[in-house]
């Protein structure tokens, strides 16, 4: 399909348009390429793409095409271009909170049931203890969960939930002093927790169901100062993995997150404030996992950070038989992967080894 045909089909009511940048470049080339106008510096970070891959989805039809940054801005010039011109400016501006980066989140479930570490943190003695040595290796946020969502889990009562992670958040509170620049998020689906974890100082609420769990979840989010998180997840932990279903799994939690955020920024959340998460795992198996990996820079045409939480999970490599622990080779690699791509964070068990896999990637990107 030529561009002419492509941009025929986007002007079709009701068509959607997507970005997918490509030809990436880092360092003092990609500095370079978009000094000349030759390239478009992603998220205003390291990264840079040369091109992208033009999407439109109208009706039952999905129609692709690569364009140069060139020709993008060309047809960007015209009237009939209005979502182009979003999607271009929400590439490029900078991600406000998340610049230096990347950033990682690493994770303490205190929970007797996660996938990974479940029990290991249950005890909020235990549970501190793993804060500081995850701090101690590198840590810029310390994610705190109180109830599983690993595919088959029931959900655990919001008092429940407090309970577990209330003495730990209270202690990380008189932990400020030792840990000045680590932030505080709390992993929860439950607006009594979000807004109890609030009260404690906390400075994002992480939401699997992306403020959709608990009617109550927006208001809570809406009143606080807090960053929130939203990932895309289909369905329930209880059954999201049972079956999941996409005609496009990629632009598929695209659209839905873009709705996320719109829903969002109608009940008065500052849209700086929000943060993306396409959900690894969370109703995508193997396949569609892979195909999330392949389209990261996708995403970046929602304006938002992209957070990411692929530590130890299920990308179809190695097989079923493989523990959580055993993956830890593979969501080094993905995650090499994802930074290369313009990821801003990543949520990680393995601290230490995830934070070697971006200090290799910063002195590749950055030679000198």
């Amino acid at each position: 399909m030529t561009e002419a045909d492509l941009e025929r089909l986007a002007a079709q009511e009701g068509a959607r348009l997507y970005l997918r940048p490509l030809g990436l470049a880092t360092g003092e080339a990609a500095a370079e390429l978009v000094e000349e106008g030759r390239a478009l510096r992603i998220a205003g970070g390291p990264v840079a793409a040369l091109s992208c891959e033009v999407i439109v989805r109208a009706g039952d039809r999905t129609a692709r095409n690569v364009s140069s940054c060139d020709a993008l801005r060309r047809w960007a010039d015209s009237s009939a271009a209005a979502r182009l011109r979003v999607l271009l400016r929400r590439l490029e501006s900078p991600r406000e909170g998340i610049t230096g980066g990347p950033r990682l989140m690493g994770v303490v479930n205190v929970t007797p049931d996660s996938f990974s570490d479940g029990g290991a943190h249950l005890d909020p003695v235990a549970a501190l203890t793993q804060c500081r040595a995850l701090a101690a290796a590198g840590a810029d946020i310390l994610d705190i969960g109180g109830e599983s969502t690993r595919p088959g889990a029931a959900p655990v009562a919001p008092a429940e939930e407090w309970a577990r992670v209330r003495p730990v958040l209270e202690g990380l509170r008189e932990l400020r002093g030792e840990m000045p620049r680590v932030l505080i998020s709390i992993d929860t689906r439950h607006a009594e927790v979000m807004h109890r974890a609030v009260e404690t100082g906390v400075d994002i609420i992480n939401d699997v169901s992306a403020l959709t769990g608990d009617p109550d979840s927006m208001a809570a989010a809406a009143s606080s100062d807090a960053r929130i998180v939203l990932m895309h997840m289909q369905g329930t932990p209880e059954t999201m993995n049972v079956a999941p279903r996409y005609d496009d799994v990629a632009l598929d939690v695209f659209d839905y997150l873009d709705a996320r955020i719109e829903a969002c920024v109608a009940a008065g959340l500052d849209r700086r404030r929000l943060i993306v998460d396409p959900g690894i795992g969370f109703g995508k198996r193997g396949r569609e996992n892979r195909e999330i990996l392949r389209a990261l820079t996708l995403f970046h045409g929602l304006g938002c950070p992209i957070l990411l939480g692929l530590s130890r999970k299920g990308l179809g490599i190695g097989g079923p038989a493989l523990t959580p622990e055993q993956r830890e080779p593979t969501s080094h690699g993905a995650a090499m992967h994802a930074l290369s791509m313009g990821v801003q964070v990543l949520r990680v068990h393995d601290v230490a080894g995830a934070r070697q896999v971006v200090e290799l990637w910063r002195r590749l990107a950055e030679p000198g």
